[in-house]
């Protein structure tokens, strides 16, 4: 074996990788993609075989310690990584963070849970169960509910049956009438438990059929091709994205599918559930817990998962055999990350990963991005159209109401009276309603009416927010939390302290206050901030346990309630004040995937948007859904200003405590980058960021924009460039929100 030296990616943040030797009884058994220990600066690290060589520059090498794990990193997984830190502008270490999840590189256990059967026949425990009533109630309710399962029940599930405590169930497995057992719970075991009713694949429409036929033509040639479909809200995309997995599971290959939001990912898996029953399922996302994401992680890399359902991070999984990839809601944001470095795009990682794999990938939206639907005009997508909802379904009618005349009406500045009325006439028909605003909270801020200054968060520059139901003000950016004041702060006057603006607590409260025999249900991130939350409350407002849905953007994006013929955009107006080249995009495509909602079944649908701005061109044509003539006005507007898809885009972020400082080094880096750049690029001056106070760090920004990708020029600033230990760069490459 000539190979004697393995090339280490380290956990620690180091920009290189770093040679060790391979110790004699390790020679021929060390691969890439092994997890090893090695020595370090009198310290046990641990990382990956990036590499095996005969021999190394360095003279002195010191010798891996130990091998952890066997191959967790493939071939074709490390050629990602290198893509991402070359393109980012990151260290590999930094990348495979992202590539291998936490549970698996600190080697989490698998999740156990505690089951619980009976020790005893069920005559003995009939007799036992009517001894225990009067002596031992607590003890007979859990016999009841025992005697009512066939083999064994979690004691989660116990627990909650019963309704007792943990003390009872112990004091009867210590009697040995119960036995208790800890399993390792497969996640895949648990989906199969859940009932999900079998669906068969449906007919397809004749614009279905074309589009299937292009993607099937890709899968069957195994090679790498991008394909946007773009289909209006409830034309059958997921039908479409159905059957083509079936073809892929066919040729035993495997499927990665992302979505935005983990409130998709409920219903995502009891459709996918109800075709493919036999097949286990992979779910991967932020919400679930360490020893889930290991079970998950672990029946993928062995194949035995091959329909793999998360969020942008999914698309990092060790998917055995990769057929294809689907990108659902490709326009949405919540595929960027921009907050850790490498700021990578699961939509771009998702395109990548299907070149180095020939596979196809599927971008599925009603609103694509405008730089995907330019790319689909260039012929570098394969676009396919679908205008028709199936079946009876139509499109909703949309009306603008312009809430500047209602409020001079005295109309409430919250619903409008058509909005009311409607509301109102789907309770009496026994159908839902769906009201969207962006904003939670009880009231949006505090203002003193005296010196025109609002309550801000001593940490950051942001607004207090006020929460009604834990009587508090809260900074939605650091989660600082603080009493409302009855002083001012700025001028120290009393009694000029004023609540102004609306969130979705006050809406629900309002809405209750108006219609006292309508349920509502609310969904934002006050309501689901515990585990399993937006299931529930997905699963009890479909299955009509209310009738008013009131939600923030997570109600936006790809749910189906077939009972919702009406929905209500409370306040559509609000984002395109961001300072930002997108914030027309970001509004029509909220506005249209919203209107999506209602009317996707047989009853028709109607969408009421209330406006402060009904003759904005965006307001327009959201109403009319017409994406193609906002494309046409989009897209010559960033042509004029060499905005993408014209230009490519990187964000040079600074933060600091040292508010000078920060602004100092931005604009020490920024002169630099200005020599190393030819003169072909643009460079923005350095300004304060949108939210110039975050968590005590003060924050300042500048873009550059040129034709070509940047990679040299962050290669050369990490070499030639001396940071402050106490100021901060975040590199934004194809930044989504350029001035936040």
């Amino acid at each position: 074996m000539k190979e004697k030296v393995a090339s280490i990616i380290l956990d620690a943040h180091i920009e290189k990788q770093l040679d060790y030797l391979i110790p004699k009884d390790f020679l021929g058994k060390i691969k890439p993609g092994m997890r090893v220990e090695v020595p370090l600066r009198g310290y046990t690290q641990k990382g990956y075989v990036f590499a095996l060589k005969e021999k190394s520059s360095v003279k002195k090498l010191k010798s891996l310690l130990g091998v952890i794990s066997d191959e967790i990193v493939d071939k074709k997984l490390f050629q990602l990584a290198i893509w991402m830190s070359s393109y980012y502008g990151t260290s590999l270490s930094k990348v495979m963070k992202f590539i291998v999840p936490t549970s698996i590189r600190s080697e989490t256990k698998p999740k156990t849970e505690t089951f619980i059967s009976s020790a005893k026949t069920k005559k003995e425990m009939l007799t036992l169960c009517a001894e225990l009533r009067r002596k031992s109630p607590a003890q007979a309710q859990i016999l009841d509910v025992i005697l009512r399962v066939k083999k064994k029940i979690s004691l989660k599930e116990l627990l909650f049956l019963s309704q007792v405590t943990r003390q009872p169930v112990e004091k009867l497995v210590e009697k040995k009438v119960l036995s208790k057992q800890k399993i390792i719970v497969d996640e895949a075991a648990i989906l199969e438990d859940q009932v999900f009713f079998p669906t068969k694949p449906k007919k397809l429409t004749e614009e279905q059929k074309q589009c299937f036929d292009r993607i099937i033509k890709s899968i069957e040639e195994e090679k790498y091709c991008p394909h946007l479909i773009f289909g209006v809200t409830g034309s059958g995309k997921t039908e479409v994205y159905l059957q083509a997995i079936e073809k892929i599971l066919n040729q035993n290959k495997s499927v990665i599918v992302l979505v935005p939001e983990i409130s998709l990912t409920s219903q995502t898996i009891e459709r996918f559930r109800s075709r493919f029953p036999k097949e286990t399922i992979a779910v991967l996302h932020h919400r679930r817990s360490g020893g889930e994401k290991y079970s998950a992680w672990h029946n993928i890399k062995k194949g035995k998962a091959r329909i793999i359902i998360g969020a942008r991070s999914a698309v990092f999984c060790p998917a055995q055999r990769l057929g294809l990839i689907i990108v659902d809601e490709e326009h949405d944001t919540s595929y960027k990350q921009s907050e850790e470095a490498p700021s990578y795009h699961g939509k771009h990682i998702a395109l990548m990963r299907g070149k180095i794999h020939s596979c196809p990938v599927i971008l599925g939206s009603a609103t694509p991005s405008i730089e995907s639907y330019f790319l689909a005009e260039k012929n570098k997508y394969q676009l396919s159209f679908l205008k028709k909802r199936p079946a009876q379904a139509s499109l909703p009618k949309v009306r603008v109401v312009n809430m500047q005349e209602e409020i001079k009406k005295k109309s409430s500045a919250i619903f409008s009276p058509a909005l009311l009325d409607g509301i109102e006439k789907r309770y009496k028909n026994g159908e839902q309603t769906l009201l969207f605003l962006n904003r939670r909270g009880y009231h949006s801020y505090l203002l003193c009416t005296e010196c025109s200054s609002s309550i801000k968060c001593p940490h950051c520059d942001v607004s207090l927010t006020f929460h009604k139901k834990a009587s508090h003000l809260m900074c939605h950016s650091c989660g600082y939390i603080a009493s409302p004041p009855k002083i001012c702060p700025d001028c120290k006057k009393e009694g000029y302290i004023k609540y102004k603006g609306f969130g979705t607590e006050l809406v629900e409260n309002a809405l209750k206050a108006i219609f006292p025999h309508i349920k509502t249900l609310r969904i934002d991130r006050d309501t689901t901030r515990f585990k399993h939350s937006h299931e529930q409350l997905y699963k009890s407002f479909r299955s009509g346990k209310a009738d008013v849905l009131i939600g923030t953007q997570m109600i936006v994006k790809g749910l189906h309630f077939p009972s919702v013929t009406l929905v209500g955009v409370l306040n559509s107006d609000g984002a395109l004040n961001i300072p930002d080249f997108r914030s027309s995009e970001y509004v029509f495509q909220l506005i249209t995937q919203v209107a999506g909602r209602s009317g996707r079944c047989e009853l028709p649908g109607e969408v009421i948007i209330q406006s402060f701005l009904p003759d904005n061109p965006t307001i327009k044509l959201a109403k009319k859904q017409d994406f193609e003539s906002f494309y046409k006005m989009e897209i010559e507007n960033r042509r004029t200003f060499n905005y993408p898809p014209f230009s490519r885009m990187v964000k040079f972020a600074f933060s600091s405590e040292n508010e000078k400082l920060a602004f100092e080094t931005a604009e020490k880096y920024r002169k630099k980058v200005i020599d190393i750049l030819p003169g072909d690029f643009q460079i923005h001056p350095t300004v304060a960021s949108g939210r110039s106070k975050l968590q005590d760090k003060f924050r300042f920004l500048f873009l550059v924009r040129g034709n070509r990708n940047i990679s040299f020029c962050l290669e050369r600033m990490k070499k030639e460039f001396s940071f402050p230990s106490s100021v901060h760069l975040f590199i934004d490459v194809d930044p989504v929100f350029t001035f936040i």
